[in-house]
């Protein structure tokens, strides 16, 4: 065990728990006198005694302990803190100097202020008490900063003045070390013999080789893979670990035996002590068996969509390979129109005009084309799609049977159609019964019984697991034990439980008092925008023919600002990306947020840790890194990424990052911090591998979409990676809520594809304003509380009135949905999800529809009258557009594409890539700042709106590829100087 396990704070935390404030608001907040303190002073003879008590009682206060602890620490007292407490006194502060020469003098008056307060000093006897404060605090983390917070709270609590920080320290090692191994034991308790003999099972003979096998999930989206992924689900079962395993240890401790177990190898494992590697095993295997759910459901899915795609892309070939026939045909047709039009004008016979025209036998020989055709147009994709039935076939019956379905009423007929194609598998019968429930659609109904009344196995069974595929997405059907696809109730909180989270979203007491505040406020902004529009008051919008006109703004900079961004690009000092990261990571200290999996530590090896990083960002991968790189090895990488990198250490690295990118003054410039905009970049995948999904939108390749938040300041404070099927607009409001950073942003800017009426609902009800760039905006149409007619010359704008019947009825659903959003229950982007998948309009979904549309219409009415909020908008989606051009420069290997099937390591990749980012803008801040310094200094004159168009996501000064040198770029920690030289030109 090394030295670092016995230590339990950072530097940054020890100065942050037991550190005095030195800012004048701190300072004010925690150490000005009252009259008590002030009486107890003027008991003290000369100025150096009262101004040593009025320290002594500042410092029994915050942090809550003795002077003469407080020198161990550090050689004398904190000079603000003296000067704040001698200005309230009207004592030279310098005369202090003469009270810290007497240790007995400090000794009495921290016993006199002691027992004046209440307080006294800690003895051997406390430290079960420190020890049990550390145990509680550790049930949910293994982080230092709670832990040690915990023993002070507990302290204080009992009037206990702190002990020195070594001790606390000590204390709460202790205390975590007993809270794991609690935790452990509570993992393993109620299983039995047998049970535990299976867990150890898994490190038998094969050396671990079965519970790697167990974690290998399989990826590619075929038949064989979910078969898979069914005998890993089977196998696990087998083992009788039951769902609750562990229901008395903290989900945050309970997650952390998860972690260890996915990213930890067998022979890891191994090493640890029996119970906490049973403990681990035992949450990994609960844990597994939702995933393993979820990857079925998943990857089935995928699979039962690309049938009716490809169905739909078959029908739409064959449709267009048979234009020429369908322009003859309709030709044949036009004729044979007029000429019986012309014989009906002329009073002649129809029938030989036609002869005559057209020719009988032509129209004979056409028929079966036509019909051909008709027939073709009109074919379902059910049955298309039933022409892949053998693939179906290939997963199917293994899927239905290891999966216990549920539904509510309303979705009885589909688990009982799945029950009778479970009892068909099991019996070998080929025959669906006369009476087998169709839950399904009329059109297919039809479709399935022949004339001759049997069912059609191949279309019925198609039917059926296409069917619980939409019900599975919308939540009406669900699986026990799954993660992803368990009923939709369980994303709410209880009326209970919510009533605290509401209450802190100052909405309404109820939804009568919601909906009458909403409609007085959005009949008065109807009739101002009515008056603004008829007298031609509002810039860029007018009213044409019924129909909105909206000229579009422009953001061009003015050529002064686009100089002083050239001038200040060609300030910039040319830097290697290894260098960059090296200084960036010394200023900020980000890569504390990467810790060891196993130990909590931090990484000794800065190097290693980088360069496994860049691997990521660059999309080179470990190998090709080591192979290109001076100073690490490729065994330093792979432990690198085994032992610190993962999705939290990104995320906790990230907002370690924007904060401090934040906290630069330059900064400002660009915003404050309050807004926001995401957009998605797409990245092609590995056609022939198999790798990613098809969206015609991105051509013919396959692949996926980082969907990306950028702060006002430029910074990336949230990423994640979308299949390039799925929708942006659920998720959104992830990257809102669980961003981690200290930004607290307002109003959030997206493009078309980010906008539902789903999120202007609940992002105006979590707080947020939502300020799309909607494509179709003259399309779409204004939503009325009170009658649409109230607004005359107006009808043309309105849509459907607003079912306020349906909000009022639901209301309580919908703040119990989001009650957990604002509490940080779940990401938002399931839910959202589940609810614009509905097939029905139903419940939540339907009232939080109307309550969007509110929200929508006051959001256009906004747009409309504030070219202001365009320009903002527009300005803000430009800084996601600046943020993809360096993406591509910086993830140039394989071509751009991502070839990695598993989900994980492409949020490693993005995560990689996004902490580059934040890097590169962090110091491109900062000699940006240089460079507005020195040209003012220099006599520049540069106006602060000039300095809004600048960036710092330039890169043309940044070298990206050839050899990485580590080891130098380590030694070189320091500023270097600016380009001031007229003849240099950026790189």
């Amino acid at each position: 065990m090394s030295a670092r396990d016995h230590v339990l704070l950072t530097d940054a935390e020890r100065t942050l728990l037991f550190g005095i404030p030195t800012a004048p608001d701190e300072l004010a907040r925690h150490y000005t006198l009252e009259a008590a303190d002030l009486d107890l002073i003027r008991e003290r003879r000369h100025d150096r005694n009262r101004l040593g008590t009025a320290l002594q009682i500042a410092l029994f206060r915050h942090p809550g302990m003795p002077l003469s602890q407080l020198l161990q620490l550090q050689t004398r007292a904190p000079a603000p803190l003296v000067l704040f407490l001698a200005r309230q006194l009207g004592i030279d502060p310098t005369i202090l100097a003469d009270y810290a020469t007497r240790t007995q003098t400090m000794t009495d008056h921290a016993r006199f202020v002691a027992k004046a307060t209440g307080v006294r000093p800690p003895t051997r006897g406390d430290i079960a008490t420190m020890i049990a404060a550390a145990e509680q605090a550790a049930a949910e983390t293994d982080a230092g900063l709670p832990i040690a917070t915990g023993i002070v709270d507990a302290l204080r609590a009992a009037d206990i003045w702190l002990p020195m920080p070594s001790t606390i320290e000590r204390a709460g090692i202790a205390g975590r070390a007993r809270a794991r191994k609690k935790a452990a034991h509570m993992m393993v308790a109620g299983l039995g013999a047998e049970q535990i003999a299976k867990v150890d099972a898994l490190f038998g003979a094969k050396e671990g080789a079965r519970l790697a096998w167990l974690k290998a999930i399989p990826t590619a989206s075929k038949p064989e893979s979910v078969r898979g992924i069914v005998e890993r689900l089977q196998a696990v079962r087998e083992i009788g670990i039951p769902h609750d395993a562990g229901a008395g240890v903290h989900p945050a401790r309970r997650y952390q035996f998860v972690r260890e177990g996915r990213h930890s190898p067998a022979y890891l494992i191994a090493r640890y002590t029996v119970p906490r590697r049973r403990a681990i095993l035992i949450a990994l295997l609960v844990d597994l068996e939702a995933r393993l759910i979820d990857a079925a459901l998943d990857m089935a899915d995928k699979l039962i969509g690309a049938m009716f795609r490809r169905a739909k892309n078959s029908q739409g070939a064959r449709y267009a390979a048979s234009s020429r026939d369908v322009a003859r045909l309709m030709r044949l047709f036009r004729t044979t129109i007029d000429a019986l039009s012309d014989a009906d004008e002329q009073g002649a016979d129809p029938i030989q005009a036609l002869e005559d025209a057209v020719g009988w036998h032509v129209l004979f020989k056409a028929r079966t084309a036509v019909a051909a055709i008709a027939d073709m147009v009109e074919e379902d994709p059910l049955v298309a799609a039933c022409d892949r039935y053998a693939s179906l076939r290939k997963f199917a019956p293994q899927l239905i049977e290891a999966l216990e379905f549920k539904s509510g009423r309303g979705s009885a007929g589909s688990v009982k159609a799945i029950e009778l194609l479970r009892e068909l598998n099991r019996s070998g019968k080929r025959d669906v019964p006369a009476g087998a429930p169709m839950p399904f659609r009329k059109e297919w109904r039809k479709l399935l019984v022949g004339d001759d009344g049997k069912i059609n196995r191949r279309l019925y069974e198609t039917a059926t697991l296409a069917h619980v595929r939409n019900k599975l997405r919308s939540g009406d059907l669900w699986v026990e034990r799954s993660s992803a696809y368990r009923r939709f109730d369980s994303y709410l909180l209880p009326t209970t439980a919510s009533a605290p989270v509401v209450a802190g979203l100052g909405l309404p007491a109820s939804a009568d008092a919601w909906i009458a505040e909403r409609a007085a406020a959005l009949d008065d902004r109807v009739k101002r925008f009515a008056d603004r529009l008829t007298r031609g008051k509002l810039d860029g919008v007018k009213l044409v023919d019924g129909r909105l006109q909206i000229t579009p703004i422009r953001t061009q900079p003015s050529p002064s600002a686009e100089e002083l961004a050239d001038t200040i690009g060609a300030m910039m000092p040319r830097i290697r990306i290894t260098e960059l990261l090296h200084d960036v990571a010394s200023e900020t200290g980000f890569l504390a947020g990467f810790t060891n999996l196993r130990t909590g530590r931090t990484s000794d090896n800065g190097n290693a840790l980088l360069a496994a990083i860049l691997a990521d960002a660059t999309n080179l991968g470990l190998a090709r890194m080591a192979a290109a790189s001076q100073g690490v090895t490729r065994d330093q990488l792979v432990w690198a990424r085994d032992a610190y990198v993962r999705e939290d250490s990104y995320r906790q690295a990230l907002a370690i990052l924007i904060d401090a990118q934040h906290r630069l003054p330059i900064a400002s410039v660009w915003g404050d911090g309050t807004s926001s905009s995401s957009d998605g970049q797409f990245f092609r995948g590995g056609k022939r591998l198999g790798v990613g999904d098809f969206n015609a939108r991105y051509g013919v390749d396959p692949g996926f979409s980082l969907y990306t938040h950028v702060s006002d300041q430029h910074g990336p404070y949230h990423v994640t990676v979308l299949s390039a099927s799925m929708h942006e607009a659920p998720y959104v409001l992830d990257g809102l809520l669980h961003h981690g950073t200290s930004l607290a942003i307002a109003e959030h800017y997206t493009d078309t594809g980010g906008a539902t009426d789903h999120v202007f609902a609940l992002c105006a009800m979590l707080g947020f304003r939502f300020c799309p760039r909607l494509r179709d905006f003259p399309d779409r149409r204004l939503a009325s509380i009170t009658a649409p007619a109230t607004h005359p010359g107006m009808a043309s704008l309105f849509g459907k009135r607003i079912k306020a019947d349906v909000i009022r009825e639901h209301w309580d659903e919908v703040l119990r949905l989001v009650g957990p959003l604002k509490a940080g229950h779940g990401a938002p982007a399931t839910r959202v999800r589940k609810l614009a998948a509905y097939e029905r309009q139903n419940l939540v979904d339907l009232a939080l529809q109307e309550i969007g549309r509110i929200e929508r219409t006051f959001f256009m009415l906004d747009w409309l009258e504030s070219p202001e909020l365009r320009r903002r908008c527009q300005s803000g989606l430009n800084k996601s557009e600046q943020r993809h051009v360096l993406t591509q420069a910086i993830c140039t290997f394989r071509q751009g594409r991502m070839i990695d099937r598993t989900h994980e390591a492409l949020q490693y990749r993005a995560s990689g890539l996004n902490l580059v980012i934040a890097a590169i803008v962090y110091w491109n801040s900062t000699y940006i700042a240089d460079a507005v310094r020195h040209l003012r200094t220099s006599g520049t004159a540069i106006a602060p709106e000039l300095l809004a168009h600048t960036s710092p996501v330039g890169w043309e000064h940044i070298a990206f590829s050839g050899d990485f040198l580590w080891d130098r770029a380590a030694e070189r920690v320091r500023r270097k100087p600016l380009n001031i030289a007229t003849d240099v030109l950026a790189a």
